[in-house]
Parts: C-alpha cells; sequence; structure tokens
C-alpha cells in the first residue's frame, strides 16, 4: 500500500470514467467530472480517512459533483442560438455610479447629527429606539434629525416629492426613502 491516497487517486481513474460515463452518457461530460472529482479529491484529501475505502470515497464525491452540477444546470437557462441573450439588456453602470457620487457629495453637506440619525436608521436598518440609545438622545430627536435629514438631501439633490433617485445601494436608498432596510 502507498503512503498516501494521493498516490492511488491514478489507479481508479478507469473505473471513476466508467462510473461517470454512466451518469452523463457522454464522453467529454463524463472527462470533465472525473476530473473536477479527482481536483476535489486531491483537495480534500485529508478528509479521507485512512484504512476505509478510497475508491467508494471518489465514487461518493464523483456522485455528488454529478448532482450538484445536475441542479445547476436544471435553472440555467438554454439559449443555444442566442435569441434569449439577445433580448436582455442591461442599464449602464456608469448612470448609477454618478448619482452615488452625487448623494456622497450632498449626503457629506449634512450636518453630523442628521449623518448620524440617516445612518443609524436607514442604512444599518436601527430602530429609531435603538439610534436614540445609541446616541444618547430621546426618539423624537432621532425622528426629527432623520426627517430633516431626508429632506435636506431631497432639496440638495433637487429631489421632487414624487422623484426618486435611481440608486442601486439599498442602504442609500433607506436612508433616502424613509424606509429603514428590511434583513435578507
Amino acid at each position: 500500500m502507498s503512503a498516501s491516497p494521493r498516490d492511488e487517486l491514478v489507479d481508479h481513474l478507469p473505473a471513476l470514467r466508467a462510473f461517470a460515463l454512466g451518469l452523463t452518457r457522454n464522453g467529454a461530460t463524463a472527462d470533465d467530472l472525473v476530473q473536477d472529482a479527482i481536483v476535489k479529491a486531491w483537495t480534500n484529501i485529508e478528509k479521507f480517512e485512512a484504512g476505509t475505502n478510497l475508491r467508494a470515497w471518489l465514487f461518493t464525491i464523483l456522485r455528488n459533483t454529478y448532482y450538484s452540477s445536475l441542479r445547476k444546470t436544471r435553472r440555467e437557462v438554454s439559449d443555444s442560438d442566442g435569441i434569449f441573450a439577445a433580448s436582455l439588456s442591461e442599464k449602464p453602470a456608469h448612470d448609477g455610479r454618478l448619482q452615488m457620487a452625487d448623494f456622497k457629495r450632498a449626503f457629506d453637506q449634512l450636518p453630523d447629527e442628521q449623518r448620524e440619525a440617516l445612518m443609524l436608521v436607514g442604512a444599518l436598518g436601527a430602530s429609531y429606539e435603538e439610534a436614540a440609545a445609541t446616541c444618547g438622545v430621546a426618539v423624537g430627536t432621532i425622528k426629527s434629525r432623520a426627517n430633516r435629514g431626508r429632506a435636506r438631501l431631497s432639496e440638495i439633490l433637487q429631489l421632487n416629492d414624487d422623484e426618486t433617485m435611481e440608486l442601486t445601494d439599498r442602504a442609500t436608498m433607506a436612508v433616502v426613502n424613509a424606509k429603514p432596510m428590511t434583513a435578507r
């Protein structure tokens, strides 16, 4: 017997490939599957218990890898002719970066107390009570600071009551929209 199970991996390649062919019914896919399984086995060889069946351990890795990739494949959309991909569009990222830069400049113009209240209540999702305890002030004071901060941000950014900024950052949206973030 070899000193290391790594030395024995090559001995099991034909059996692994036969098993992979039986699962996938495709030579190229079977080869990829065997390669993935061997890489996983190699990187996790310390989890193999010496004295147990290496072939069974490798087959288990291969089988689990196959079923994991099968689950992943089921979630993917087949688009061999590219029709679906051609119909997709993405809003340019630079718009969001420009608006975020505007927001940061506006946010920096707020007094410290208003920025602090907006960060606690809006960005960090703290309740008004938690924010008040953190700052050592009354709940009404936090509500007032947050409200004045939001109003000042809207004024600086020249937002009307019915207008919103299109930002992708949930924390920033929570600050601007007067709605605390919810947990994911």
